[in-house]
């Protein structure tokens, strides 16, 4: 193993040398960066030629000064080898400061659109692959591969414009019109009929209840503003945690064991109990609070489900481990909720919260909850952008590797041995078919990264992406090369976890020098 991974880092080193040589010749031979000053009619234009060559080397053929930015960038990889530089950017800025600043903005919106598409993705396409040939089916590919052939920035412009000033417009006055009603229940009816399969009879029934609920709440939501005060209370949570409980019990144990079940109900009542007595705490609350707390919530559902014991215990333990994630998730939402109005009431938001621009708002001041909801609001449309682009290819792969998995021999003994067709799925076809998608996800999370260039720059992110268009447009090969840089360091490792998650995932592959 440790010769393989040795292996493998050295022809990734390789590799990024060569490409990073392309890289910095492509941009030193691709402008003047003294076109600025020659241009200028300043009186100490010789003296600014004259530092600005000093400062970026331009005095040295570009191959050879190449080697003068690895010679600084060596150190920032190797360990013990000295201080990290990356060179300055033509405002004399140490491309490492600009670095350290920029990637946070980029890793956040990045890793939330990642995470997102992926579980979408998945979930949907294997829901599609066991419905292959419904309706549903045809639908989600016509809508994937719909949002997948869009502009990104005309996605970006489209979400700005309704999911934006249209959202905020709404705000103003929250009230939802009975046509509107009518509308939107009808179409989720008709989304559950397709998405509920059956015979006639449970269909109909399928878009009555479907219809009424949703009319109800929608009518219930106008009638108590309930956009101008939101919460979810105890009530929500419960029931939406009642539902999460068989939810997963169904998933990773099957309603017949009792065990599983009753740890994961067990899991919700713990979560309503702490909801209560945790609320003065949650009030002084913190990031690594929040983190602190959320870790101890599963671990007290994994514990619950370790005490019912049963005949798997390890059923048990995963049903309500991810029960008492979703409560705790649904507390999390409900406390965030119970700061939207002093939220809005900020002079700096003037009640129009979904931003348009930027990564947070300029001198808002206000506690963990404020300042959390202020960077949701600005992630909102650049994850939704990123999301709906990178969607299509989750479910298309997961789509066609779980069919692919599901028409295999040790399938079709597994059911011939009389095992459920949850287990089948879960257990037999599911863990198959992620193997392939390994190697997808390693490869979207560079493409992400790129993808980020485009939506930064609509959205106004000071994020890589913004610094690398930045470099291009001023002839700046190292602030440029500092991205290349971070992007091809973490292509590399992403696609080095992908081999070993192989091994993981299928038994049958062992990674061998």
């Amino acid at each position: 193993m440790t010769t393989y991974i040795l292996r493998r880092l050295l022809a990734s080193l390789l590799i990024l040398l060569g490409a990073s040589f392309i890289v910095y010749l492509l941009i030193a031979y691709s402008g003047d960066p003294l076109a600025e000053i020659r241009s200028s009619n300043s009186p100490s234009k010789a003296a600014q030629m004259q530092q600005r060559t000093e400062l970026l080397h331009l005095d040295v053929p570009p191959a050879l000064r190449y080697f003068i930015w690895l010679g600084g960038a060596v150190k920032c990889v190797v360990p013990f080898a000295g201080q990290c530089d990356l060179g300055v950017t033509l405002q004399n800025q140490p491309v490492t400061a600009a670095l350290s600043s920029a990637i946070p903005t980029t890793l956040q919106l990045v890793t939330t659109a990642a995470l997102l598409a992926i579980v979408l993705g998945v979930t949907i396409g294997v829901i599609t692959a066991l419905r292959q040939y419904s309706t549903l089916d045809y639908g989600v590919t016509f809508v994937t591969f719909l949002f997948f052939s869009l502009p990104v920035f005309w996605v970006a412009v489209l979400l700005k414009e309704f999911g934006a000033i249209g959202f905020n417009d709404f705000l103003r006055d929250p009230f939802i019109g009975n046509a509107t009603i009518v509308v939107i229940a009808l179409v989720v009816g008709l989304l559950w009929t397709v998405i509920i399969a059956g015979p006639l009879k449970r269909r109909l029934l399928t878009f009555g209840t479907a219809f009424v609920v949703t009319a109800a709440v929608l009518y219930y939501l106008s009638v108590t503003r309930w956009f101008t005060t939101p919460s979810l209370g105890l009530v929500v949570i419960g029931v939406t945690g009642i539902a999460a409980a068989y939810g997963f019990t169904v998933l990773f144990a099957g309603l017949q064991n009792r065990k599983a079940l009753y740890s994961s109900l067990i899991s919700v009542a713990i979560g309503l109990v702490a909801y209560v007595a945790l609320q003065p705490l949650l009030d002084k609350a913190t990031l690594w609070l929040v983190v602190l707390l959320g870790v101890v919530a599963v671990g007290a559902g994994i514990l619950v489900g370790y005490l019912m014991g049963g005949y798997d215990r390890g059923q048990s333990m995963k049903a309500a481990g991810l029960t008492s994630f979703a409560v705790a998730a649904l507390v999390l939402l409900d406390r965030f909720m119970q700061a939207w109005p002093a939220y809005m009431d900020n002079p700096r938001i003037r009640n129009r919260p979904v931003a348009t621009i930027g990564a947070e708002t300029p001198g808002l001041e206000g506690d963990f909850w404020i300042q959390g909801l202020d960077k949701y609001t600005h992630l909102i449309l650049p994850t939704i952008a990123l999301i709906l682009i990178s969607l299509a290819s989750y479910t298309r792969y997961s789509r066609a590797s779980m069919l692919e998995v599901m028409g295999q021999d040790y399938v079709r003994t597994a059911r011939a041995k009389g095992l459920s067709e949850r287990v089948v799925v879960t257990r037999h076809a599911f863990r198959n078919a992620m193997i392939p998608l390994a190697t997808i996800v390693a490869i979207d999370i560079g493409s992400l990264i790129g993808g980020a260039v485009i939506t930064e720059n609509v959205f106004s992110f000071k994020g890589m992406g913004q610094l690398f268009l930045t470099g291009l447009r001023n002839t700046d090969p190292n602030p440029v090369m500092g991205v290349f840089l971070v992007t091809g360091i973490t292509a590399v490792m992403f696609n080095l976890l992908a081999d070993l998650t192989y091994s993981a995932l299928d038994p049958r592959v062992r990674v061998k020098a």
